[in-house]
């Protein structure tokens, strides 16, 4: 299931008019999103590469930015042009290494606006993954719009890990030591948090958000989680990702869109080699873990749930149980589902997911 991701850009962020000026290449691209139903058309992959890049260095006016996003979401960015997005991203964003020898890592894109209905797993499920000798790349940013809901960072920082505040070079170093790097919108990549502002002026998730679901800072091999909530969703990320070299990947209908697996319904699950996507739906009430999905509530309440999780108690203990363990199979450190779930269970009976948390605190405090 490894495989080598390309992170050959397909030709350099350039225009066919390199004589113009920023604002003046990026009406061209306006014009393109912007001109109405009939005379609307897509961009090319390297035209999507350059209105992103202009829109990131501030070489587009605000009101071209402000337009141009809220065009294109109503319009809905076609594959090649999240193709050529993911490139720009990857020219001008973070870019995390692992060490040689390094297990390839697990890097789940999820919403950065966060979780608001239901309660978030995916920091305890990582525990158990790390305890496993499986490395996990998250990546967020602050609450921000539409959604406000709860961050990564916040829900670590309620277990007592702080994860803000690190250089890159602190977090790869913690990375290829302990295995966790949570990329960080505002420490890590402050030309994409230059946007924040537009997504609140506009009042709807704008083309950039789908990105963030596809896109991973990690360079090299791994495994690539992306969430998703409607069909078409799906199928377009599928056609970015393999124009985008990602040839490694599951799509999850998670939870408001998360990677996080519900546990009240049947999970609508793909894995993704080659190009060729290949259906998983899975049940949990065939794996002993069908229950009512866990309300968010506030932090103190989840933390308090989720030190309980940790030593298997409580009501987030069998969503746990059923992301860890699928997880653990979909990483292929497990051979199959239910054996997933029994190594999930034997390590939170025995407290090793906890003292996982705990080495890495002691790690984080150990950086001044």
């Amino acid at each position: 299931m490894t495989t080598e991701r390309s992170n050959e850009f397909p030709q350099s962020i350039v225009t066919t008019c390199p004589e113009l000026s920023g604002r003046e290449r990026f009406k061209a691209h306006l014009r393109k999103v912007g001109s109405g139903e009939q005379t609307s058309r897509g961009m090319s992959r390297e035209e999507s590469a350059d209105a992103l890049h202009l829109i990131l260095t501030a070489q587009a006016s605000p009101a071209q930015i402000g337009a141009f996003l809220i065009a294109h979401r109503i319009r809905r960015p076609e594959p090649q042009e999240l193709a050529g997005m993911l490139d720009t991203y990857r020219v001008l964003g973070p870019k995390l290494k692992s060490a040689n020898g390094q297990k390839r890592p697990i890097c789940f894109g999820m919403p950065f606006d966060g979780r608001k209905r239901t309660a978030p797993i995916y920091p305890l499920t990582a525990l158990v993954l790390l305890n496993a000798g499986q490395p996990v790349v998250l990546q967020g940013g602050q609450r921000m719009p539409i959604k406000y809901g709860v961050t990564t960072e916040e829900l670590f920082k309620a277990l007592g890990l702080q994860l803000q505040g690190l250089s890159i070079a602190n977090l790869e170093a913690g990375f290829q030591q302990h295995g966790l790097a949570l990329i960080y919108q505002p420490d890590h990549f402050p030309l994409a948090e230059s946007l924040i502002s537009y997504r609140d002026d506009i009042g709807k998730r704008p083309p950039v958000a789908s990105l963030e679901l596809l896109w991973t800072a990690h360079q090299g091999k791994h495994l690539l989680v992306s969430g998703f909530v409607h069909p078409p969703t799906e199928e377009r990320a599928w056609k970015a990702l393999a124009l985008a070299g990602e040839t490694n990947l599951v799509t999850v209908k998670g939870l408001e869109g998360s990677t996080d697996l519900p546990i009240s319904r049947a999970c609508i699950t793909s894995r993704v080699q080659n190009g060729k996507p290949e259906r998983l739906i899975l049940h949990p009430r065939n794996h002993g873990c069908f229950s009512k999905d866990v309300e968010w509530s506030n932090l103190t309440e989840w933390s308090e749930q989720a030190m309980e999780a940790l030593h298997n108690r409580g009501p987030l203990s069998q969503p746990l149980l059923w992301n860890a363990g699928t997880y653990l199979w979909l990483a292929g450190l497990v051979d199959n589902l239910d054996e997933g779930i029994a190594h999930a269970e034997k390590c939170l009976q025995s407290g090793l997911a906890q003292t996982t948390l705990e080495q890495l605190i002691a790690w984080r405090e150990a950086i001044i």
